[in-house]
């Protein structure tokens, strides 16, 4: 890489903009009312390599692309952060460390379900896997270059039920009612393991630039950590209560200021156990989830931050009718008439 590019993703001007962005999301966190809408739109890296067999050229060629996108980021309305990200499986990172077999049919990643009895799995040896050792070899390419600029995302370390689900399948929602000692064992074992991938990339990615997945639209101030949430719709309020929501609040709790859970589906039933986790200030709604904004509005905590994804029927106007720009960030960029 030459040292033009990396001049410019060290440049102390681009920096005071990341910086400035990055405060008035703090002030949004800290309980106060913007004098405008915030609105995140980031911007990705572009690279050609396959990261799979070359994570290092990959690297080189992403922070390339990232230095020709700095006029953009520059962009004093809207957040337009410089995000690195490689998301091995995309949101199945964590489930080949349990031996689930990975297939990329049509663009998209599955996973093979383990054909193991439930209750019996076992922490996995993290020295000897192939996928964690890819993914600290991006992270400490990454850290090589010493660039300060771009922000650097974890990959989708998801959260312990969207994991089991993967492993399982249905037969662990039935196990929830007929063998719940079993269930909470292997809940345990994947927790601790989520624990452990995010302490790592907490003792050794700056904490500036340590953000967690997908940072073009759920970028947060330094210190917040993620959670998925997405299988959750498929539980009762008491079950998430009693199986999973201790897992979630333990692994937010990791990071100094708590964190996001994301959602994507009907997920309101678990709104009386979310008021309620301290470590939970941020909730990123897309998709389905997004049509509820005015409903987690209303019945979350008043330091409870939603990032907001619009939909067809939860657009911009609207979401700006029901907070008047308080606690809300817009993952999108402004309409083109005026709000």
């Amino acid at each position: 890489m030459n040292q033009s590019t990396l001049s410019t993703l060290r440049d102390p001007a681009l920096l005071e903009v990341r910086n400035a962005h990055l405060a008035r999301l703090e002030s949004l966190f800290a309980g106060d009312t913007p004098e405008r809408p915030f609105f995140l739109k980031g911007l990705r890296e572009v690279s050609n390599t396959d990261p799979y067999a070359d994570p290092r050229r990959w690297v080189a060629e992403a922070l390339e692309s990232l230095a020709h996108n700095t006029e953009e980021s520059k962009d004093p309305d809207v957040f337009r952060p410089l995000c690195i990200e490689f998301r091995p499986y995309l949101v199945h990172f964590a489930e080949p460390m349990f031996g689930a077999r990975p297939r990329r049919v049509e663009g998209r990643w599955w996973i093979d379900r383990i054909h193991s009895n439930i209750g019996n799995l076992q922490p996995p040896d993290l020295d000897k896997d192939p996928t964690w050792h890819l993914a600290r070899t991006v992270a400490r390419e990454f850290l090589s270059h010493s660039v300060t600029v771009p922000l650097f995302s974890l990959p989708t370390i998801a959260g312990s039920l969207n994991i089991a689900s993967s492993l399982y399948g249905e037969d662990f929602f039935i196990a929830m009612l007929k063998r719940p000692a079993a269930v909470r064992h292997d809940l345990e074992v994947i927790n601790d393991l989520l624990c452990l991938l995010n302490r790592w990339y907490l003792d050794n990615i700056p904490p500036p630039q340590l953000q967690q997945a997908c940072p073009d639209s759920r970028c947060m101030p330094p210190g917040h950590g993620l959670i998925y949430g997405c299988t959750t719709h498929l539980l009762s309020h008491e079950t998430y209560r009693d199986f999973i929501a201790p897992l979630d609040e333990k692994l937010l709790s990791l990071y100094p200021n708590g964190g996001m859970i994301h959602l994507c589906g009907e997920h309101t039933q678990h709104i009386p156990t979310w008021r309620e986790m301290k470590p939970l200030r941020a909730f990123q709604i897309n998709d389905r989830a997004a049509d509820d904004l005015e409903i987690y509005f209303n019945e979350l905590r008043d330091d409870q931050i939603i990032y907001l994804s619009p939909t067809p029927a939860m657009t911009v106007p609207r979401a700006l009718e029901i907070t008047r720009s308080r606690r809300l960030v817009i993952a999108a960029d402004p309409p083109d008439t005026p709000l």
